[in-house]
């Protein structure tokens, strides 16, 4: 069982009733290539890397709150050091830490809550950075016409897309709207580039809009291709 750590004021304020879980203001960041992480949603990662395993034990020790981030462009000549990311990712709790015998692991991050990068440290193995969460107006839902219109648009494109098999799930009318706007943003067969767009949405309204005008484009690249009739 996890400790939980002293709360850090401003993120609690922040986070308010929506966050229960306290998210310490200074966090490890795992930088990525190809993932976009996104609140109310799970994220399973192997982790191998010397200093990731440091990371994932530390923040089981600690925090136990982990930052995704996505690198930016030409971070493969600086992978070994610290490249570039982008400012705004998803913390996310510790919710398992399955250890094997050779020192690597798997784990289950539960995305808790966007962030902002106010500060990068470097001190140890990982990265690490003080952030600032960046919780949207849960007030703030979708207007009925919208959500139907993406339900519309989800329908064709599953139609069109025989892999997509984990976003029927979302075709249900209990979902409710950040889940969905956000499970589908997970799924959707985009690039993480499109995916960081997403996730830099102010609200769930915008994100949705987003979304709407992605899956519309890529059912327009099928149809220009000649995939589906």
């Amino acid at each position: 069982m996890f400790l939980e750590p002293e709360r850090e004021q401003s993120n609690r304020e922040l986070a308010g009733k929506a966050q229960p879980f306290p998210v310490p203001e200074r966090i490890p960041l795992f930088p990525l290539p190809n993932v976009v992480f996104f609140p109310k949603t799970y994220l399973p990662l192997h982790v191998f890397e010397p200093r990731y395993r440091q990371m994932v034990a530390d923040a089981a020790a600690g925090g136990q709150c982990i930052g995704m981030a996505l690198l930016k462009e030409g971070w493969e000549e600086q992978y070994e050091g610290n490249p570039p990311i982008f400012s705004i990712g998803c913390v996310g709790r510790l919710a398992s830490v399955q250890a094997l015998s050779d020192g690597r692991s798997n784990i289950l991050l539960q995305g808790l809550e966007r962030y902002e990068i106010q500060e990068e440290f470097f001190d140890k193995s990982y990265r690490e950075a003080r952030i600032v969460l960046k919780p949207r107006d849960g007030a703030v839902l979708l207007e009925p016409a919208l959500r139907r219109y993406l339900m519309d648009v989800l329908g064709e494109y599953l139609k069109a897309d025989e892999e997509a098999s984990p976003l029927h799930s979302l075709v249900r009318p209990d979902v409710s709207d950040e889940v969905f706007v956000n499970s589908l943003s997970t799924y959707l067969d985009c690039t993480p580039l499109e995916k960081q767009f997403l996730l830099e949405a102010e609200h769930v309204a915008q994100q949705a809009r987003r979304l709407s005008d992605l899956i519309q484009f890529k059912l327009a690249e099928r149809r220009g291709a000649g995939g589906w009739g």
